[in-house]
């Protein structure tokens, strides 16, 4: 047995012992390769990555369950819970969760601005079957996010890409860019990255700003709410949460594709600060899901996966720093869950096999009736 297959069996009989999950075959399953014949015009599907992947340490253990009690007493239940995804790629937040959207794993520099090679699952959507613009979402936490809506594909390309909210972008557009009276009103909402913590995520050029201004105008977000409301925000990923609750009751897109990013302060080397993103994200997932079952536009067609990008290094990696970084490439580093919950989701139960991220996008494609044909990934049977 591997260290990513005993992490795995650890995940799956602490959840089988606290929810009460058993596992085995589903009911329904597809074989590999399968899709649906025609899409369900009532479908929707929402996404949800944590960028700086938390440790099952610091959640799916005993001494970890005190942080995730959202996820693990009302999410989980309802859940089908996959023990074992396992990330193959370059272990960096920006590449990791391109390759996610993409279904296959990307290998440009993590740092640089640059939109993905393969097509993305927005493209394969919009194109595919011939959606409009605001059918299809990318709430990214910072300007290298942003890139994922399309891809360079010659096959597809900006024109069938996602709309993208960069929501500290749009906050900074409403205050006006005075930043030196703004940003202390609102510490730490505008940072663009951790790495960068001085540096606003603010509009670079006229043109940018003229393109957020049409943004919020579509949008119909009243700037005193805004302002109001992001001024009481623990951090970015309120922020993100707020935005992407306020795109599904505008514009009830049929896909979602939102970035959470909070964790990731784990790389300042705080443990207290670690643990809040833990906390906060628990919450946010829950608040998000409370949204879903309060929406009519939403409410049993929505099919949510909740997946960290990768993890982080354990306590004892030769190499690494635990908890701060994700160095190693170890199990702890590779290995992480995902959680589906909603529509065509059996209740309930786990999945101990591994799957690999870069699944995540044949079988969004799948549950959409489409093929994601220029993926590396495949879709996963018990989600078809």
């Amino acid at each position: 047995m591997n260290d990513s297959q005993r992490v795995s069996l650890s995940r799956r009989d602490f959840l089988r012992a606290t929810i009460g999950a058993t596992a085995g075959s589903l009911i329904g399953v597809r074989s590999y390769g399968a899709r649906r014949s025609s899409a369900d015009p009532k479908q929707k599907v929402i996404v949800v990555t944590f960028g700086g992947g938390a440790r099952d340490d610091e959640t799916f253990s005993i001494d970890g369950q005190q942080y995730i009690p959202h996820l693990l007493n009302t999410l989980a239940p309802q859940s089908c819970f996959f023990t074992q995804v396992v990330n193959h790629g370059i272990l960096g937040h920006y590449v990791a969760t391109a390759s996610i959207a993409t279904g296959a794993y990307e290998t440009f520099d993590n740092f640089v601005a640059q939109p993905p090679v393969h097509p993305t699952i927005f493209e394969y959507f919009r194109k595919d079957l011939r959606r409009p613009a605001d059918d299809a979402w990318l709430i990214a936490p910072g300007s290298l996010f942003a890139q994922m809506g399309s891809s360079r594909s010659r096959r597809y390309g900006p024109d069938d890409g996602a709309e993208v909210i960069l929501p500290k972008r749009l906050l900074s557009t409403v205050l006006g860019g005075n930043q030196g009276l703004e940003l202390d009103s609102y510490p730490s909402i505008l940072r663009d990255s951790y790495e960068t913590p001085d540096t606003p995520d603010a509009p670079r050029t006229d043109a940018e700003r003229e393109s957020i201004e049409a943004l919020l105008a579509r949008m119909k977000i009243d700037r005193a709410t805004l302002r109001s409301r992001a001024s009481k925000f623990e951090s970015p990923d309120d922020l993100s949460v707020y935005m992407t609750r306020h795109v599904m009751r505008t514009f009830a897109p049929s896909l979602i594709f939102l970035t959470l990013h909070d964790i990731d302060i784990a790389h300042s080397g705080a443990y207290s600060l670690y643990l809040d993103g833990i906390r906060r994200t628990d919450r946010l997932c829950a608040e998000l899901w409370n949204e879903i079952q309060q929406n009519a536009e939403y409410k049993d067609k929505t099919t949510v996966l909740i997946l960290p990008d990768f993890g982080r290094d354990g306590d004892s990696d030769p190499g690494g720093n635990g908890f701060q970084h994700h160095r190693t490439g170890s199990a702890s580093a590779r290995t992480t869950w995902m959680m589906a919950l909603g529509a065509g989701v059996r209740e309930r139960s786990i999945v101990h096999r591994p799957i690999e991220s870069i699944d995540v996008t044949p079988t969004v494609a799948g549950l959409f009736g489409l093929d994601a044909r220029l993926a590396q990934g495949k879709p996963i049977p018990e989600l078809g």
